[in-house]
């Protein structure tokens, strides 16, 4: 695998915290590797200026400009509704082969499996770096986890972009910190590019996406007696709820954390109301119990787009409603969340 120390990030059209995931989440974890992002509808400024973090690294309008501050890789950082190749980026994405640079790419499409693409880049002699495509062999799960030694926590969602993976990544962070012991277990693209390892389950055909969570969760728990599994998509999801019940069942967790953005109160793209956080946790909580009972212990709201006292509500009301501890773990830490695992750990 190479190596990618400067990368140029395609955000176009997209760039935001809810709107480029990959793109947000590498400007906050990893801006020593990313030269700038590119998007046209902001380019010419600072990211800090879109996204409210990132400092100076520049946004910048097309690839020629990127090419001036000498990336080595473009990385595709966001995944549209699909995760199709949009015909508007297989030119840059040929661009940036024919300029020598590498190729890393969580889309659905797998590009090295592409003819054209694929072509070109064995031509110039450079890697592509499909996050989706999967390892193989896979298995069914065999339900090792519901005699488990050592502990798993998933993050679950009220809807997809409500901060799992985020959620998971900084508590792990937080925990190894202090001394405790966790492993963060990536399940989808943007974790295993932070990560460096894992599969993305929603690319596993589906008898076999509990059985690659089990895998993991296990692989997780090999280096640390607590595994924090990124979850996926939710169970009231239209799309996406198959791949949110393969990783509740497939990890056995013995804890629940359940991710929120206060304010949405439709699945996005669908219309179907969001229900009360009450609900949800019932939701979560009885789909667990055939295969290996859990609890919601804890709830992580993703206030972004609130101020800092509408934030402060949404924790107390969400709080009160539940009886659950409530927190952000962005805007405040994870240290709300932690008093919760106790019981767990």
């Amino acid at each position: 695998m190479f190596k990618a120390e400067r990368m140029a990030v395609l955000a176009e059209g997209k760039l935001g915290v809810l709107t480029s995931k990959t793109a947000a989440c590498m400007v906050r974890y990893r801006p020593q590797h990313v030269v700038c992002i590119i998007d046209s509808t902001t380019g010419g400024q600072p990211v800090e200026k879109v996204l409210g973090f990132g400092g100076d690294i520049p946004v910048v309008g097309s690839l020629q400009e990127a090419l001036a501050l000498r990336p080595d890789t473009l990385l595709m950082g966001i995944a549209p509704r699909g995760g199709a190749l949009p015909q508007a980026w297989r030119k840059v994405v040929l661009d940036s082969i024919d300029h020598g640079l590498n190729i890393i790419s969580g889309l659905h499409t797998i590009l090295g499996d592409d003819a054209e693409i694929g072509r070109a880049a064995a031509s110039k002699k450079v890697g592509i770096w499909d996050i989706r495509k999967p390892v193989l062999p896979i298995e069914v799960s065999r339900g090792l986890l519901r005699t488990k030694t050592g502990h798993v926590l998933l993050t679950v969602g009220s809807d997809c972009r409500t901060g799992k993976m985020t959620v998971a990544y900084e508590l792990a962070g937080f925990l190894n910190g202090r001394g405790c012991k966790a492993a963060f277990v990536p399940t989808g693209q943007t974790g295993i590019l932070l990560a460096g390892w894992g599969v993305a389950v929603d690319r596993v055909p589906g008898d076999f996406m509990a059985g690659v969570t089990e895998d993991l969760t296990l692989k997780g728990l090999a280096a640390a007696p607590l595994a924090i599994v990124e979850g996926q998509g939710s169970l009231i999801h239209p799309g996406y709820s198959g791949v949110a019940l393969a990783l509740l069942h497939g990890c056995c967790p013995d804890g629940l954390i359940l991710c929120h953005e206060p304010g949405r109160e439709k699945i996005e793209g669908y219309g179907i109301p969001i229900p009360a956080l009450s609900d949800l946790v019932r939701i979560y909580e009885e789909a667990a119990a055939p295969v290996f009972p859990s609890k919601v212990v804890a709830i992580a709201l993703n206030t972004y787009c609130l101020s800092e006292q509408a934030a402060a509500e949404a924790v107390r009301a969400a709080q009160a409603e539940t009886g659950i501890a409530t927190g952000d773990v962005l805007r405040w830490g994870p240290e709300a969340l932690c008093g919760a695992l106790e019981g767990v750990l």
